[in-house]
This record gives structure tokens, sequence and C-alpha cells, in this order.
């Protein structure tokens, strides 16, 4: 009995590596693969755009905090149609991201006859990353310093104001034409390839209005170059307390909000997805984060992955039923 129970303890020992090593690979199995292995690329719109912005900010801190450097790509073409559909044929590892935002989601796929993507079926949505007010503004030499005088040289004379945005059926395009639609008035629509070019164009004069996000305007409205008239929002930004809102400036009703969110491609793998998204919301709500947004009239507006998922269909039914009554089409 004594050398059987010797035996039978020599050859657990004998076995114990093999179960040990077997016992790891079923927990890191468990918990799903390897990530990151290598840098990853995160995919923007055009350089000096909001979403170009945001991207290089949480790059910085994104790579740091996994361990691998976070590459911005610029591709600002289509209103950014090319650079969802480049995401959502990349490999689905996490190591392609998308910075995507209102157009991309929910108002592009309305607005193109053919986008190369599906919105709601090709991404897995990680987080919302920002959530914020776009402004009205002139360029400092306008004689227009009121939303009332903008409006009633418009209503004098249809058609003989301008207004640039960054793309057709862009987010500030449909802003603008929301605007044109509840002021009953008309002005011509003058696009431009992102937000920089646009922003060049208020700077040279070239337009005399537009509505873009508070991020890449901020600096140049506090240099005095551009002159804010109002801000999108139902409420009043904590960085322009004197900007009135636009239904407080005669436009009543009118209420626009933009947004950014991190988005991956379908089939990205659960614990991925969680571990980008627990992150990204740590990273955009810490105190850093918060002076970040804020200084742009913008907040975290932190969102799960199944919270961000419902959020982009909500948006997505609310401007498909918008743009089918406004009757835009992208060119």
């Amino acid at each position: 009995m004594k050398l059987t129970t010797r035996r039978h303890w020599l050859r657990q020992a004998a076995l114990l590596p093999f179960v040990t090593c077997a016992a790891t690979v079923t927990g890191v199995r468990a918990q799903g693969p390897a990530f990151p292995v290598r840098p990853l690329r995160l995919v923007a719109g055009g350089p000096g755009s909001v979403t170009d912005i945001r991207a290089r900010w949480l790059a910085e801190r994104l790579g740091a905090a996994l361990g691998q450097p976070v590459v911005v790509e610029n591709n600002p073409a289509a209103g950014g149609n090319l650079a969802a559909e480049q995401v959502a044929r990349a490999a689905p590892d996490g190591h392609t991201l998308l910075i995507t935002h209102l157009g991309i989601a929910a108002v592009n796929p309305h607005l193109y006859a053919k986008v190369g993507y599906d919105s709601l079926v090709d991404f897995a949505p990680v987080a919302r990353f920002g959530i914020g007010q776009q402004a009205l503004v002139v360029p400092a030499a306008s004689p227009l310093s009121s939303v009332a005088e903008l409006l009633a040289r418009a209503r004098a004379k249809p058609g003989a104001t301008n207004y640039g945005s960054n793309g057709n059926g862009t987010p500030p395009h449909l802003a603008a034409e929301q605007l044109k639609r509840l002021a009953g008035i008309e002005a011509t629509h003058v696009p431009y390839k992102g937000g920089g070019a646009l922003l060049t164009a208020l700077l040279g004069q070239q337009v005399d209005w537009a509505i873009e996000g508070l991020t890449p305007l901020l600096p140049h409205v506090k240099s005095g170059a551009l002159r804010a008239l109002a801000v999108s929002g139902s409420r009043r930004v904590s960085a322009w307390p004197e900007v009135p809102t636009l239904a407080e400036a005669g436009v009543p009703g009118y209420e626009y909000i933009g947004w950014t969110g991190i988005a991956a491609p379908a089939a990205t793998p659960a614990a991925v997805v969680e571990r980008l998204s627990r992150e990204i919301n740590r990273i955009s709500t810490s105190e850093e984060g918060r002076r970040f947004f804020a200084q742009a009239g913008a907040e975290a507006g932190e969102l799960s992955p199944g919270e961000f998922a419902a959020f982009v269909r909500a948006e997505h039914a609310k401007f498909g039923r918008l743009i089918r009554e406004t009757g835009l089409r992208a060119e």
C-alpha cells in the first residue's frame, strides 16, 4: 500500500507542470486574444477638424495606457465615408479604429446613395467620446454683429449671403440647413474639403458665415479673427457665457448637438472592445479630460459599448427623418 501511494504521488508530481501549463493556457484563452500586439491606427477626418483635434489628444493618452503607439491617420474625403469604409474592412482585432461622428453614423447613410458601409452593422461601437455644441460665426470684419442682422439681411435679399461647410452633407452643412428651414431664409452653400479648409475660407472672408464645432473655432474667436453670434444647443456654454443660443437669438426651437465616438470593425472580440471602452472613458472623464472638453464648450459624454450602440441607433433614426423632410441629397 505504501509503495502504491508513493508511486501515485510521484506520478502526480511528474504531471503537475503539464497541468499547471494547461490551466494557464486555458486561463489566457478565457481572457481573449492578446491585445494590443502592435501600434494602433485611429482614422479621423481632415487636419484641423473636430475629429482630428480630439483624435490626436486621445491618441497620445490611449497609447500610454495600452503600451503601444496610437497613430492618427487622416482621411477627410466624402464626409468621412471613405474613412468609415476603410475601418469597416479592416481586420477586426482592435488595432484599427475609427473616430466616428454624427455624419458618419447617422447622417451620411441617408444622404448618400451609397456610402460603402452600414453604420448599424459594420461597426462595434466602443465609446462615445465627446458631445458638444456648434457655433454660428462670421469673420471679424463682417458688418453682421448679431443673428438678427444676419436674418434680416437674408430675408431682404434671398440668396445674397453665403455660408461655408466642411463638405456636402456634413454636420455643419446640416446644421445650417436646419437654421435656414426654421428661420425661413435662403443662403448659398459653399462646401469645402474638411474643417481646415473651411476655417481658411472664414478667416479669408471668402464666406459670410458658417456653423461649425466649437473646438476648432475657439482659438480664432479668442484671438478676435472670428466673431461668434450664437451657439447651437439649448443652453449657453461656459466657455462663451455672453454668446446666446440660436433659440434666444431669434430662431425658436433650434437645437443641434454634435458628437464624436470611437468604433471598431464589427466582430472585434468583446474583450478588446471592453478594454478600449474602459480606457477611453477613463481618459475622457479624468480631470484632464474634463478640462480638455470644457475649454471647447463640450463634455466627455461617456457611454458604455451597449449604451453607445443604442445611442447611434436613435441618432440614425432621428436624422433619417430630418433628411427626408428637408429633401437633402449629397452631390
